[in-house]
């Protein structure tokens, strides 16, 4: 598929969307549109592997007569062998096609769709696959009297959804194309821009992702794991694994219920087997679930300055307890860093974006930014980025990037890209170029003048481990000298030119008989 075709692809979805969600905010019709895609998936999915199994037999899957013992046999044996290996089972007659087409006809699906979407998860009852699928359709509520006043209003809503969708080809038997996934990803994004605020809880722009994503890979084509404690809808995970050859597992911490299972759905979707990825709904800080546990990757974009207890139980937690230091009850930014750096490994990187505070906040924080400098030396870098970047917020953010074993122990790199951006409409957007730039510099170390420095330790001593950037990289454009005789100059023969141009206005209104205004 050409890059025209994908974007056409990624239009048309959007149109539907955005043409049939009627009255709902483009946030609440999320759910739906991404639920009903998912299910399109695993049924295609479903129908490819089936037809697999069949070809000796020489019927496809949807020939199967379920009402005949005989097929209720091979039915049997194909549920066996699918639920082990995708995870979950469909029927011939609860394809989305199937639905799809019923709902072309006119007939009421409804109940039977919320059926389908029930059994799928049953399906997986008793094996390896059902905590990824658990509760995966919840948030799509199909009684929602925001789809119509009526039943017979739902049904025709939901029937033009189906029969729009069934018209896409998402290429699944072409295993070098990944349009589904890249449409979901899309489609996140676009519900995003149209969210606000509530857009921050489950996406990160895939600008800022990709840097994250190649600040983690660097020097590295296989990951064994990559972590994300506050990991949305889980395309920054993905991101990841975009730069490597391989990702072994995925493993994520979502708090948000409805985010958690979108997340969720993007694995599958991004065809990550769900044997590779163990994500969970909770409470990172408060109740961590993978505990014990340390990653070769971890990336975050945690929620800016967020509140968390800052209990005095958790003194004696491993995560915190070598600081001496919580962080606020008011800013759990450096509880983030700090569970994050208690799950890195050894020879781990990780990245993670932060409001600009974190760099020279006193207190609780400042003693928590020395200690990671100045005892554990773990900070490895510091990317100031533009401000307005991220929806729902201007403020201006930054990347620390943190090292447990660090190849330059001696100095941090220090990286301004802030004033390296485009404007797209009301947001800031990093180009291919200014992404580019950053993980260069990053990857090389180099100094650039008014872009990049390394600091030394004692430098960063000297400023009281206060890491506000413009202390290390001076962008400061000096003016150009003003010629004051040339400018007095100017001034005098600008004065000379309204003299004569006051003379001739004078000689007008002689002849006009009128008194001179001047």
């Amino acid at each position: 598929m050409t890059e025209e075709q994908k974007k056409k692809l990624e239009q048309q979805l959007w149109n539907i969307a955005n043409e049939l969600r009627g009255k709902m905010a483009a946030d609440e019709f999320r759910d739906y549109i991404l639920g009903f895609i998912f299910f399109k998936y695993l049924s295609e999915k479903m129908r490819l592997y089936a037809d697999n199994l069949l070809t000796q037999d020489e019927i496809g899957y949807l020939e199967i007569d379920e009402a005949t013992d005989e097929g209720r046999a091979i039915l049997d044996e194909i549920r066996a062998d699918t639920v082990r290996q995708l995870g979950y089972f469909l029927k011939p007659s609860e394809l989305f096609s199937v639905i799809a087409a019923r709902g072309a006809n006119g007939d009421f699906i409804l109940g039977d769709l919320v059926a389908v979407l029930n059994n799928i998860e049953q399906s997986t009852r008793g094996t390896e696959s059902e905590e990824d699928f658990i509760s995966l359709f919840e948030d799509m509520d199909l009684g929602n009297s925001k789809l119509g006043r009526t039943e017979s209003d739902k049904n025709k809503l939901i029937a033009k959804v189906l029969v729009h969708l069934e018209k896409i080809d998402f290429e699944l038997a072409n295993s070098e194309s990944d349009v589904l996934g890249d449409a979901y990803e899309y489609l996140i994004g676009q519900f995003a821009s149209g969210a606000g605020k509530k857009a921050g809880e489950f996406y990160t722009p895939k600008e800022v992702s990709t840097v994250l994503a190649r600040i983690v890979t660097t020097g590295k084509e296989r990951l064994e794991s990559v972590y994300d404690p506050t990991c949305g809808s889980g395309s920054l995970l993905l991101r990841v694994a975009r730069e490597v050859k391989d990702v072994a597992n995925f493993y994520g911490q979502e708090m948000n219920r409805t985010t958690f299972n979108l997340a969720r759905m993007n694995m599958l979707l991004h065809d990550v087997h769900y044997s590779r990825f163990d994500l969970q709904q909770e409470d990172t800080l408060e109740r961590p679930q993978h505990t014990g546990m340390t990653f070769e990757a971890i990336v975050a974009n945690p929620p800016f300055s967020a509140k968390w207890s800052a209990s005095t139980l958790f003194e004696t937690d491993d995560r915190f307890a070598q600081y001496g230091r919580l962080a606020p009850s008011s800013k759990a930014d450096f509880a983030f860093v700090q569970h994050m750096l208690a799950h890195l490994d050894e020879n781990g990187t990780m990245a993670v974006i932060l409001p600009h505070g974190v760099l020279f906040r006193g207190g609780a924080e400042g003693a928590i930014r020395r200690y990671l400098i100045e005892d554990q030396n773990w900070l490895d870098a510091v990317i100031g980025l533009p401000a307005n970047i991220f929806y729902g917020t201007s403020i201006p953010t930054c990347i620390l990037v943190f090292k447990k074993c660090r190849k330059e122990p001696n100095d941090v790199l220090f990286i301004d890209a802030s004033a390296h951006f485009d404007k797209v409409k009301t947001q800031n957007m990093l180009r291919g170029e200014d992404i580019d730039r950053i993980v260069t510099a990053y990857r090389e170390r180099s100094e650039t003048d008014k872009f990049s420095h390394r600091a030394s330790l004692a430098e960063i001593a000297e400023n009281d481990f206060n890491l506000n950037i413009p202390r290390y990289v001076d962008t400061f454009e000096e003016e150009e000298p003003i010629d004051l005789k040339e400018v007095t100059a100017e001034l005098r023969a600008t004065e000379a030119k309204m003299g004569e141009l006051d003379a001739t206005i004078a000689a007008f209104c002689d002849e006009l008989g009128i008194e001179a205004p001047v």
